[in-house]
């Protein structure tokens, strides 16, 4: 009885050794291409890094409370540094084992590992600059520092192995947009629905009808969906609550934020942001405060198709001021108040390159096989805020917005017959 069990945990040891040996080869190829770096170093204490654990696929729900590092050069073979009770956590992965137990043997032994090492990689960020990437404490990068050896940030290489979807990946994605956009479709459909019957709808109320559309979808999502009306939708993180929800009514602007993904393993989000207006007419000011978001969110989204066609990927940052430059023309500069879009992966909010010139300066270029959103926004507080968003993934040569057609105008929402 023994015995085949033996053979299959033998067989499944093999295989994640050889995934690992794997990713540290497309590790070395990557640090190889960067001029001058020696090679990255990873550390984690109690979890303070989900990066590494992520990008070197190890399990992050292990028992680990001591201090390991692991480095990996450009060229030879990679060491793991670690805790003499905790000698095993980096088992799966390949290279040499050095093991402390005080404090000074911990400091001789990293010195040792990085003699001769005058550039890594660590996750860090310059001034915060990018908060995804700075999970390394001032402290760590002090000591790597009093070693003689330059720490820069691995930002483009976390990029590189973290925001890099799959084919598997794109088509996961694909059906989740497409999914949400039906979504939309049913929600604004349902509010329809419920003014024709005269049974009230609360913001609350919407909010549930979206996630049984998830449940029924087989999605899943890390938090509710965003269901705002009027002066609630002026707030770009409101969340609705079963005391106190908003009722929908006539007259009503009614903004909806869904994002979800396919539950199944490595399937990574959609996010996409619709607004309607219930009743016949739709206010000027609201349908001129919608031009100017869907004007600013094309003009992101034509930069990004010709930069792209070119060859010649932009930085997260030039995209953020294009689409930001259309909101500040027209008056609305102070009232679009957050980064024009985030990198999406198997996290919604994901550790690519972000549209960012306003909350972070974000200089990581865009990269082939990644995907993020354009949402920009205008917030009138007190009266009503309008979003639009859409999810942009490229190729090597290509922009592509999936989850088709994209809005363009409000959506009227009339009461059902």
């Amino acid at each position: 009885m023994t015995g085949p069990d033996h053979g299959d945990k033998m067989a499944s040891t093999m295989t994640a050794t050889s995934d690992h040996e794997r990713r540290i080869a497309e590790i070395q190829q990557a640090l190889q291409g960067t001029l001058g770096l020696d090679g990255w170093l990873f550390y984690d204490f109690r979890g303070s890094d989900p990066l590494a654990y992520r990008v070197l696929r190890l399990d992050p729900t292990g028992h680990v409370t001591r201090r390991w590092y692991y480095w990996v050069p450009a060229y030879g073979s990679p060491t793991k540094l670690m805790h003499r009770i905790e000698a095993h956590t980096l088992d799966q992965l390949p290279g040499d084992t050095m093991l402390y137990a005080s404090w000074d043997e911990q400091r001789g032994c990293l010195t040792r590992i990085l003699t001769g090492v005058k550039l890594a990689a660590m996750q860090y960020s310059p001034m915060n600059a990018i908060p995804y990437i700075s999970r390394v404490d001032a402290g760590t990068i002090e000591l790597v520092r009093s070693i003689g050896v330059e720490v820069t940030t691995s930002a483009d290489l976390v990029q590189r192995f973290e925001a890099v979807w799959d084919d598997s990946q794109l088509a996961s994605h694909r059906e989740a947009a497409e999914t949400l956009r039906r979504i939309v479709d049913d929600s604004f459909g349902h509010v329809a629905a419920s003014l024709a019957t005269s049974r009230l709808l609360t913001e609350y109320d919407l909010q549930q009808f979206i996630l049984q559309c998830f449940q029924k979808e087989g999605l899943t999502t890390s938090s509710p969906p965003i269901v705002a009306v009027n002066a609630h939708s002026a707030d770009p993180h409101y969340s609705p609550s079963p005391q106190g929800s908003a009722p929908i009514a006539e007259g009503d602007l009614v903004l909806i934020d869904l994002w979800a993904k396919r539950a199944e393993p490595g399937s990574v989000y959609a996010d996409i942001t619709w607004t309607g207006f219930v009743g016949q007419v739709t206010p000027i000011h609201h349908c001129e405060i919608f031009d100017t978001v869907r004007e600013a969110r094309d003009a992101a989204l034509a930069f990004v198709r010709a930069r792209v066609e070119a060859r010649e990927f932009p930085c997260g940052w030039e995209v953020d001021e294009v689409c930001r430059q259309i909101i500040r023309a027209a008056g609305y500069g102070d009232r679009f108040v957050h980064r024009t879009g985030h990198s999406i992966g198997e996290e919604v909010h994901g550790n690519g390159a972000n549209l960012d010139n306003l909350e972070t300066h974000d200089a990581r270029r865009l990269i082939p096989r990644t995907c993020f959103s354009i949402e920009p926004g205008i917030y009138l507080s007190g009266q009503f805020g309008i979003r639009s968003e859409l999810d942009v993934y490229l190729s090597d040569c290509e922009a592509l917005v999936f989850g088709q057609p994209v809005q363009t105008q409000l959506v009227a929402i009339l009461k059902r017959a």
